[in-house]
């Protein structure tokens, strides 16, 4: 059926529903001369009388009625479900995928998740540890968690969290038995355990910075880990110095389980971000999570 058709069809419902050809054009936004136009092309093409006219009134005919009651149905149902997709643009509802560090999910996505989720039971979201860098396009996430220094140019970076220190680590009982380092250099002597990249299959180095200068440093050790709360795990049993954030080491430090060396080497750099395509069509549970997620000191 032709478009212009499915139009004719609205017009004479519109006319049958209110039995007024004045109040009928008003709604449908048209002239009351161009809906009886339409409506006397309709019962033309059809080759029956749909409407009765009046001077006063307007009433279905038998054939009117028929049509009335069997197509008027069916255009409210199609006008249902055309809201109900309409409601589901504005609905906040879906799956949202984030690819995340162990300890920014932890840290900051959960804690601000829990305030958020529970208002909105149909948000779902998935977050997936990786500290591996993946390409969240390619890989099918709606965002990726990570430092600002780390997103890259092309992509809509949010702010999640405030900047952070990392912090080099070991047990007391390790320190017992070596010096402690005082420069990136020094750590060629130590035990330290390492953090393999789960997508890339290689070692992280160490980064440091102090008057202007940055360096990174490639360590070795006996212990090898592919997420922070290893590393931390494995420092606090004393096998080694730990790489981890500051915020993850503060307890153990207060309690004297850890202590900490080459602090003047780590200098804060710009915190967790949450980082998407710029050509992204956000939907309404997106934006939601996203400013939920956003940083604010």
């Amino acid at each position: 059926m032709q478009r212009g058709n499915l139009d004719d069809l609205l017009a004479f419902l519109a006319v049958a529903k209110e039995r007024s050809f004045t109040r009928a054009a008003a709604k449908l936004g048209m002239s009351q001369s161009s809906l009886s136009h339409t409506i006397r092309e309709l019962e033309a093409r059809l080759g029956v009388r749909l409407l009765t006219r009046t001077t006063r009134s307007v009433a279905p005919t038998q054939a009117g009625e028929r049509l009335l009651q069997t197509i008027g149905p069916r255009f409210e149902e199609i006008d249902a479900e055309v809201s109900a997709v309409r409601d589901l643009r504005e609905k906040p509802a879906g799956t949202i995928r984030i690819t995340a560090t162990e300890y920014a999910a932890d840290a900051v996505l959960l804690p601000k998740l829990a305030k958020l989720l529970p208002n909105y039971p149909d948000i779902k979201v998935e977050i997936v540890v990786d500290y591996g860098l993946s390409n969240i396009v390619a890989e099918g996430y709606d965002a990726g968690v990570r430092s600002g220094e780390q997103v890259a140019k092309d992509m809509i970076a949010v702010r999640i969290g405030p900047d952070l220190r990392m912090a080099v680590v070991g047990a007391p009982s390790y320190f017992r038995q070596r010096h402690e380092p005082r420069k990136p250099q020094d750590l060629i002597s130590h035990n330290c355990i390492n953090l393999r990249l789960p997508s890339h299959g290689g070692l992280y180095a160490w980064e440091f910075e102090k008057g202007g200068r940055e360096l990174k440093a490639r360590v070795d050790g006996q212990m090898t880990g592919n997420g922070a709360i290893q590393m931390l795990n494995a420092a606090l049993a004393g096998l080694g110095l730990a790489y981890i954030p500051a915020e993850m080491a503060e307890p153990y430090l207060i309690k004297g389980r850890l202590k900490r060396v080459l602090a003047d080497w780590c200098q804060p750099y710009s915190g967790y971000h949450l980082f998407y395509p710029s050509r992204r069509q956000s939907s309404a549970a997106f934006s939601l999570v996203v400013d939920a997620l956003r940083y604010r000191a």
